[in-house]
């Protein structure tokens, strides 16, 4: 991009006309070819994954797919059949049946609404009629049916009405509807009525405000660290242009990809935090060499041909680690490898052609407008200023500074050791809201685990085989941690029939779906009341849900995860290596990337599983932690402490290729590099933290996680730890083994001398 960045430059408007073409034209394939976002946790070779595709052959498959959503509603006294009952919540079923895109409304009083519920059959007079025994088996049979899949509760105390859709795209203004329909009736005449469901997930909440606070934030750092309100602008005008790009291209990805649908928020939050730092990098030199006195656009061609190179590389690293993710194979994560890395990939674009082209264009326009603090001018010494000092104090007792540092990431890593993973559940629902209210009633009237059933997909011998499945159904039943199962043993006439083979069997724990003893259930199943069912018969068994999903999610992640790190890890070290022509360099980057990530981990876990300071972020109900947030985390962490690690450590690796003095190189490096870092590590932060408000519990994840990712690695790692240690290790941090020399020599910044540069702040230069 070298040349690219170059022609920039020197044909500035050319090169804004360019940008904003291409900027249309992708604008035009996310528009006119962008597909669809959706969450889709598929597991080839799964369990729950043969379960869910044997359900979809059965009629059980519409227990466990399709877009679904329920009204529960409840009453302390009398019963949910009360005529006060049915005045509050028989007109909200009529008006959602009327609404667009609302395929069937059923109701627990014997009626349905809504142009497409399916008819009642009518019996055939006709028809052949089975002996008295059979019929009285079946009419047994459906008598059972009735009781086990009634929609009112034992004690007729709660009730509920499954709404149906035409398809999983549902009008925006039927779930808003639903929910502000479900709030308002809320309490009437005594009744709690509340709702659930995918689809209502993000009914009525306020859109993420994330970009806004943290370009806000962005903007007041960046006005202290230049002192210019034009220079503060163009990073923000920068990565916003580079954002707009990439978040239409995750749309267009969804045409090929299974792309989720948080996809786009977490996109922004990456794509935003790293696009501003990328442009602050190159804007920090810019301004370097135009307070030296050099020509605008020789400053630009500076630039870029000095932190220009290292955000290619750094911008290449965070690509390289979101696409290490396909190594998982999972279709889930390739999507947001894609759209994550499209977006990195468009806000470095942008920070390496559109930034140019405007600083050539603006030429010392653009350090325009400067702040009252920063008027004056000082000359610039590499061996002056607060972060050469800073310098001095660690390398007085290196040792200390290290152990201390390494001691305290430790800390913050131990709760990782008790992570748990798993999906929330709308249990961990702000009490009162819709959603929440449907748990607990769902819970209070039909068992803690009708919010999380186990669905099993049944192989018989033969079509009609009902001692396999009575056998089955009566171990099941047996099962310590089972509440009930449906079909029920007096309910196996109805549930098998003619040339059918495969059947479905819901299982109801005991147990919420949070809670390790429904997981314990699950294992107990899988190992021993099924493979005891299955023996001496060919009949096979296979337990889905989501619980199952979850489960065999985090057995597919943890094997997957070693490839993963060797992958990501491996080529991060090899890299380095090449660019730093160095063993120690690298090892020191893989390993302390790894003590971020436990400490991001651990902060999580003690704030979303245990609950430290929960309330004070929003987070209303504590319980495991999703998934795929720790690989998720890691490739990104892993990107941009390399990002950090280039931009510090090249700066201390050209000193000592001109110097050979360990110590020397340590400090200039700090006093080059260590303000910007700091700089851009607080910008990066502030971007994360601003979206941790937003009401989507996996964003307010992803916020902490990767917000306590970069302070803990730029404060305490890369300007503690990193220097610290190379400062104690002394030389030997250079060494490569002549074996190695055949490996190419990379500059990462152009030859010449800072110490031409005149800066107005003694901290703020070198940025090599």
């Amino acid at each position: 991009m070298g040349y690219l960045s170059r022609w920039a430059v020197r044909k500035p408007v050319i090169a804004i006309i360019a940008w904003f073409a291409l900027l249309i034209v992708i604008g035009v394939l996310g528009g006119r070819f962008g597909g669809d976002l959706k969450d889709s946790f598929e597991l080839p070779g799964t369990e729950s994954q043969v379960a869910q595709n044997l359900l979809a052959e059965t009629a059980g498959a519409d227990a466990t797919s399709g877009a679904t959503a329920s009204v529960v509603w409840g009453v302390e006294s009398g019963s949910v059949e009360d005529a006060s009952v049915k005045q509050t919540v028989v007109p909200l079923m009529e008006k959602f049946g009327d609404l667009p895109g609302v395929s069937c409304v059923t109701s627990p009083y014997g009626q349905s609404y809504g142009p497409s519920c399916p008819e009642q059959p009518k019996p055939d007079p006709n028809a052949p009629q089975p002996p008295p025994e059979i019929q009285a088996k079946i009419d047994k049979a459906k008598a059972a049916a009735a009781v086990a899949t009634s929609p009112i509760s034992k004690d007729g105390k709660v009730a509920y009405s499954t709404i149906v859709f035409d398809g999983l795209d549902v009008p925006s203004e039927t779930a808003s509807t639903i929910i502000d329909d479900v709030e308002a009736a809320n309490g009437t005449n005594d009744v709690a009525i509340g709702a659930n469901g995918q689809v209502l997930a993000f009914a009525g909440q306020e859109p993420p405000s994330g970009e806004a606070i943290g370009i806000l934030v962005a903007i007041i750092i960046l006005l202290i660290a230049f002192g210019s309100a034009v220079a503060a602008g163009l990073p923000i005008v920068t990565a916003v242009f580079g954002l707009g790009a990439g978040l239409s291209l995750v749309t267009f990805t969804a045409s090929f990809f299974t792309v989720a649908t948080f996809a786009p928020t977490l996109a922004a939050m990456i794509g935003l935090g790293v696009g501003i730092d990328y442009a602050l990098f190159i804007l920090n030199r810019f301004r370097q060499a135009v307070m030296a006195g050099h020509a605008p656009k020789d400053a630009a061609l500076e630039s870029v041909n000095t932190a220009g190179r290292a955000v290619q590389f750094a911008g290449t690293t965070v690509i390289i680690a979101l696409l290490g993710l396909f190594v998982l194979g999972i279709g889930f994560f390739n999507g947001l490898a894609v759209a994550a890395s499209l977006t990195v990939a468009m806000v470095m674009l942008s920070a390496v052609w559109l930034l140019p082209a405007l600083l050539s264009l603006l030429g010392e326009k653009a350090l325009g407008l400067r702040m009252p603090w920063a008027r004056s001018r000082k000359e610039w010494h590499p061996e002056g200023g607060k972060w050469a000092h800073y310098g001095r104090v660690l390398q007085r007792r290196p040792w200390l500074y290290t152990l201390a540092a390494a001691a305290l990431v430790v800390v913050l890593a131990i709760p990782y050791f008790s992570i748990r993973l798993g999906f929330p559940d709308d249990s961990g629902q702000p009490q009162g809201s819709p959603a929440r209210i449907a748990y607990d009633l769902t819970a209070e009237g039909f068992g803690p685990g009708a919010n999380g059933p186990f669905f099993l997909a049944v192989q018989l011998p033969y079509a009609l085989d009902e001692d396999s499945l009575t056998n089955l159904i009566e171990d099941l039943n047996a099962t310590e941690g089972v509440a009930r199962t449906v079909p029920t043993v007096d309910m196996v006439p109805i549930s098998v029939t003619p040339n059918q083979t495969i059947t479905a069997i819901q299982v109801v724990p005991t147990t919420s779906p949070q809670d390790p003893a429904t997981d314990e259930l699950l294992k107990r199943l899988r190992d021993e009341t099924i493979p005891a069912a299955e023996q001496n018969t060919t009949m096979r068994a296979y337990v889905g849900g989501t619980t199952a999903v979850t489960a065999d999610f985090t057995t597919v992640l943890s094997d997957s995860l070693p490839v993963f790190l060797a992958v990501v890890v491996g080529l991060g070290f090899v890299a380095l290596t090449i660019l730093f022509r160095s063993l120690i360099v690298p090892l020191i980057g893989a390993v302390t990337s790894l003590l971020s990530l436990g400490a991001a981990l651990g902060v999580t876990v003690a704030i979303f599983q245990w609950g430290w300071g929960a309330s004070l972020i929003g987070v209303t109900a504590t319980g495991p932690i999703l998934p795929f947030l720790p690989i998720m985390v890691f490739a990104i962490l892993f990107g941009l402490s390399m990002d950090y690690q280039v931009f510090l450590v090249s700066r201390m690796h050209e000193e000592w290729s001109h110097t050979k003095d360990n110590a020397l190189s340590v400090r200039r490096g700090l006093a080059g590099s260590g303000r910007v870092v700091a700089i851009a590590a607080a910008i990066m932060s502030s971007v994360f933290l601003a979206f941790i408000p937003t009401p989507e519990d996996t964003i307010k994840l992803f916020g902490v996680g990767l917000a306590t990712a970069v302070l803990v690695d730029a404060f305490i790692i890369r300007l503690i730890l990193v220097p610290s240690l190379i400062s104690w290790i002394g030389p030997p941090t250079w060494w490569l083994p002549k074996w190695l020399g055949f490996l190419p020599e990379v500059h990462m910044e152009a030859e010449g001398s800072e110490d031409e540069i005149v800066d107005d702040d003694p901290e703020l230069v070198g940025a090599k």
